[in-house]
């Protein structure tokens, strides 16, 4: 049985990506903590008391036992990271802890942010507020959803070449990267926004990763 936390607080979507990205932590270091849903589809997310608790308007944010409040999947990660550090996510030495970053860093930026982009500049919801956590004043710009798609591929030729030596994202160990790419992969396969025809080692891995037990939380 996963520990329950008393007192934390994930305020949680259930189909956006990045509050996923928490959960899989979570599933993974056995942890649970009360899921409180926010809804997008309604704008749940500019309603008070949610939107005081994140001045970006987003979810996941995790409030804690005193109430104050932690926004953006990493930085969440993070906090339970240090808090709970078994087992261990974001790495067990100095350099290990550096290359997770460096590989979450690159899937999250040519990777996530750029499927973001693509959906937010194409899908007609999103008209008029292309920009994450605000109603209206940014317009569409069709032109970046091909860019993206360019910076996204480039991004899978890097992870190929890096699963054809390594059988984890950023090493030998399973690591926070991995939950990264993960939610990155099947964001983009919702709706088809990227080309997921994925290359060998690629496949390979995100075969084994979806069929790890936190894949579903």
């Amino acid at each position: 049985m996963p520990t329950k936390l008393e007192g934390l607080r994930l305020y949680d979507n259930n189909w956006a990506p990045s509050p996923r990205r928490v959960r899989i932590f979570l599933a993974e270091k056995d942890l649970e903590v009360e899921l409180v849903p926010v809804d997008l589809g309604e704008g749940g997310q500019f309603a008070e008391p949610f939107a005081s608790r994140n001045p970006f308007q987003a979810v996941p944010v995790l409030e804690l036992e005193d109430g104050r409040n932690i926004a953006e999947s990493q930085a969440i990660c993070r906090y339970l990271e240090h808090r709970f550090p078994t087992p261990p996510l974001m790495g067990r030495d100095a350099v290990e802890v550096a290359q997770i970053e460096m590989w979450t860093r690159r899937v999250e930026i040519d990777g996530y942010l750029q499927v973001a982009a693509a959906l937010r500049h194409s899908h007609p919801a999103f008209a008029g507020r292309a920009v994450p956590g605000v109603r209206e004043g940014f317009e569409q710009i069709p032109a970046l959803v091909d860019l993206s798609k360019q910076v996204f591929a480039r991004m899978i030729d890097c992870v190929e070449s890096q699963l054809g030596e390594h059988p984890f994202v950023a090493g030998e160990n399973f690591s926070v990267a991995d939950i990264v790419l993960l939610v990155t992969l099947d964001f983009a396969k919702g709706g088809k926004r990227m080309d997921l025809t994925l290359p060998e080692h690629t496949a390979r891995w995100y075969e084994e990763i979806s069929a790890r037990p936190s894949a579903s939380a």
